[in-house]
């Protein structure tokens, strides 16, 4: 793009695609690259986007919604494949301009890494190959965890949000548990090939905020659909990753009272209606009930899957929680889960689930506009 305010030293007119190949020397020959899979460029990280005859459209490089920028995907007399013109702001670039936008990234490095993993290209630095024997982590350890979520962007503006708000979310403050990465490796079993898919990523961490796993829940770039609800169509679109008992993912501190349910996708929901109380998703009905209490809480809502996992969880929590001298409440829904309640019957009969459901000081203390 024109912008290249992250990059240090260009003139403010100048492009940024000039200040890179200053910089880098090597940005021309990695923008043809991509180029050659311009359409895979574009259906990766402009999933809002999309084909209309020889170009992508989409609503800016920021992978918004819309129609005013057109990507070109094959090269002809009018311009090379992965050139792109906003109509809307007069903005042009190439495909590591979209990377850039699309992902957030700020320094050019960055940026570059990224396109380099995109097309499996190796890391160009002399100690590349030494570095990466120095850094395999095993498959599924905490530290494999830890590095899948550090090399993964923040949600907003990616696929994420658009799956999180397509089944009904809205509420997405303190979600820095959840990150977006752009190709995360997927495979079926050991005879099975390697696929790549955009995944949400999602920290697990213990009541000291430490990372201890990690939650991969890939998703399907062609959208949202009732038959995959926006995950992708592969057999096991959700697995979790490192040291997972008694931990979960976190949204909010747990003060006195917090909400503890299974699913990701479960408690945001509930997150919409009661925006101000913490919860955590455990991820199984069998971690749920293996969730370690912290020193401060008084009052648990346990939400409920309307299934017999979830009957079985409830059991256990209810008993643990007793024993700890903590008030235990089942929180239940009118179907499956909470998060198809919000998405077949509404906010408001969610809200209304949960108000009859919660002590009345705690729909003062977090439901607002109930009093």
């Amino acid at each position: 793009m024109r912008s290249a305010e992250s990059l240090p030293g260009p003139p403010a007119t100048a492009g940024l695609f000039l200040w890179r190949l200053a910089v880098t020397g090597n940005s021309h020959d990695l923008a043809r690259r991509l180029g050659r899979q311009a359409e895979a460029v574009c259906r990766n990280y402009l999933s809002n986007g999309r084909r209309q005859g020889n170009y992508w459209q989409v609503g800016d490089a920021r992978n918004m919604p819309g129609r005013s920028m057109y990507v070109r995907l094959n090269d002809s007399r009018k311009g090379s494949a992965g050139k792109w013109t906003d109509a809307a702001t007069g903005e042009h670039g190439d495909l590591l301009d979209i990377i850039r936008e699309s992902t957030g990234l700020v320094d050019f490095k960055d940026v570059a890494d990224e396109a380099r993993r995109f097309l499996s290209m190796p890391d160009l630095t002399p100690d590349s190959s030494e570095r990466e024997k120095r850094s395999t982590a095993p498959t599924g350890s905490v530290e494999a965890a830890r590095r899948l979520f550090s090399i993964s962007h923040p949600i907003s503006r990616t696929l994420v949000e658009t799956y999180l708000r397509a089944r009904g979310i809205t509420a997405l403050h303190e979600t820095g548990s959840l990150r977006f990465h752009p190709r995360c490796y997927y495979r079926a079993d050991e005879e099975e090939p390697t696929q790549t898919w955009p995944a949400m990523i999602a920290s697990v961490t213990d009541l000291n905020g430490e990372l201890t796993g990690a939650h991969r829940t890939w998703l399907d770039p062609a959208g949202f659909g009732e038959d995959h609800l926006g995950r992708a169509p592969i057999e096991t679109p959700r697995r979790a990753m490192g040291d997972l008992l008694g931990h979960a993912v976190r949204f909010g501190v747990c003060a006195d009272v917090m909400a503890a349910g299974e699913g990701i996708e479960t408690m945001l929901s509930q997150r919409s209606v009661l925006p101000d109380m913490p919860m955590i998703a455990a991820l199984s009905a069998a971690h749920l009930a293996a969730i370690i209490f912290p020193n401060t809480l008084r009052r648990l809502y346990m939400a409920r899957d309307n299934d017999p996992a979830g009957d079985g969880a409830m059991t256990t929590l209810i008993e643990r929680a007793n024993c700890a001298g903590i008030e235990a409440i089942v929180l239940t829904p009118q179907l499956g889960d909470f998060n198809e309640d919000l998405r077949r019957l509404g906010f408001d009969a969610l809200r209304a689930t949960l108000r009859v459901q919660i002590t009345p000081h705690d729909v003062a203390r977090f439901m607002p506009g109930a009093i």
